[in-house]
């Protein structure tokens, strides 16, 4: 009779602990998935409030990137040293980089993709010297029609 009240409070303590384990992996799952979701909620609330800026005249620099890559394209550094020497002459504007894309595909990811192009942009041009408060980045912008492809797969450089 002992032996099987052992048994049976056994069973019961591993019962018990495998409820105590799941309801603490629903527990942390939880909160995992809330964390994620504020924080990508958060994200857009910060880009949406920043000040849109107008494009004021042509682009000095195109950039033209290979099609789902932002892998900075050969003539980065050409391109970049051209901005750098456009901004000495007037150190009183700022370098405006805008990223575009094409309708194809997922809007979200081309999104994606043409800021990662802005951003690796933005890199090598701070990397060059310019300052970082002097570079502004405009939200990605679809490229409607055209012929050439590579087009919509630019990213273009004002000084303004």
């Amino acid at each position: 009779m002992q032996e099987d009240d052992d048994n049976q409070n056994l069973v019961l303590g591993i019962l018990f602990g495998i409820i105590a384990l799941v309801i603490g992996l629903v527990i942390g799952l939880t909160t995992y998935v809330t964390g994620q979701t504020n924080a990508a909620k958060a994200a857009p609330a910060m880009v949406a409030d920043a000040p849109e800026i107008a494009e004021v005249g042509e682009a000095l620099v195109k950039l033209y990137f290979d099609s789902g890559k932002a892998d900075l394209p050969a003539n980065a550094a050409d391109e970049v040293a051209k901005v750098v020497a456009k901004l000495q002459e007037d150190s009183s504007k700022i370098v405006l980089i805008s990223g575009y894309h094409d309708e194809t595909g997922g809007a979200a990811i081309n999104a994606e993709v043409a800021k990662a192009r802005a951003v690796a942009v933005k890199d090598a041009l701070i990397a060059a010297g310019v300052p970082a408060d002097k570079v502004a980045m405009r939200k990605p912008a679809v490229t409607l029609g055209g012929t050439d492809a590579a087009e919509a797969r630019r990213v273009e450089v004002r000084v303004q």
